[in-house]
């Protein structure tokens, strides 16, 4: 199936304080390139999907909404997470400000600024081309230690993610890993989303929980890949931070996109 811009929505997820980032600013505000990461992110998004991005803010709500407003040119629509109870609460708080007319939901993070729009949208065309309810963007890393593990069946078909803590010793000699982005059927989402549950550890929803009941529900998932892991680099830490800038500013033309 042919995917039109209108017929996907992106959902940022950025609500988050980022502690081990060891400051008081929130983790989405801090600056690659001079811009901070959010803003990145969110101009790649409407790249896409134009006037269908949504940005989750939590910490520090009105600096993020401030500082996306003032740096995006087009139109985005901001979900308030008060709670920051995981990943699946977060979409869920977005999910509202979705279009009924979007068919499929990108979600992407405020922290991974290294992300191209062409990866977007193959992910979006391996989805539709392939009809499934679920693509996770999937990357194979030389070390994957500290990753969750990507379980796949015939064809990639995709049969679950493990966690490293629960992984078995083979599980865990899997190179393939989640890199937490996901394109999901606007549909699918809308209907899992009430179905997760917060009873772990952490007392949190996890999005990545939606995989096992798509495999419950015998949905159509797979995965598409990245060449370049760089892409998908969440920024964690104030090392992670360094690191991504000096990825960034390699890239061609990173002087004009900072102001320089």
């Amino acid at each position: 199936m042919k995917h039109t811009e209108p017929s996907c929505g992106i959902l940022i997820l950025a609500a988050g304080l980022g502690k081990r980032m060891h400051s008081d600013k929130a983790k989405v505000l801090h600056e690659v390139g001079g811009r901070p990461m959010v803003t990145i992110v969110t101009e790649t998004a409407t790249r896409i999907a134009k006037r269908r991005v949504v940005v989750v803010v939590g910490y520090q709500a009105d600096e993020v909404r401030q500082s996306v407003s003032e740096s995006v040119a087009a139109p985005v629509r901001f979900a308030l997470q008060e709670q920051q109870l995981g990943t699946g609460h977060a979409v869920s708080c977005a999910l509202p400000l979705i279009d009924e007319a979007v068919e499929d939901v990108v979600i992407l993070y405020g922290d991974v600024p290294l992300l191209r729009p062409q990866t977007i949208r193959s992910l979006l065309a391996d989805h539709g081309s392939a009809g499934r309810d679920l693509t996770v963007l999937a990357v194979e890393l030389m070390d994957p230690t500290g990753y969750g593990r990507i379980l796949t069946g015939d064809g990639g078909r995709l049969l679950g993610i493990v966690e490293e803590t629960d992984a078995s010793e083979a599980q865990k000699r899997i190179r393939l890993i989640n890199t937490g982005i996901y394109c999901v059927k606007h549909r699918f989402l809308a209907e899992a989303l009430p179905l997760l549950s917060a009873e772990n550890a952490q007392g949190e929803y996890y999005l990545t929980d939606i995989v096992a009941i798509g495999h419950r529900q015998g949905r159509r998932m797979g995965i598409a890949t990245t060449a370049d892991p760089q892409e998908t680099i969440g920024v964690n830490s104030l090392n992670e931070l360094e690191k991504v800038q000096r990825i960034y500013l390699r890239r061609p033309g990173s002087e004009r996109r900072s102001g320089r």
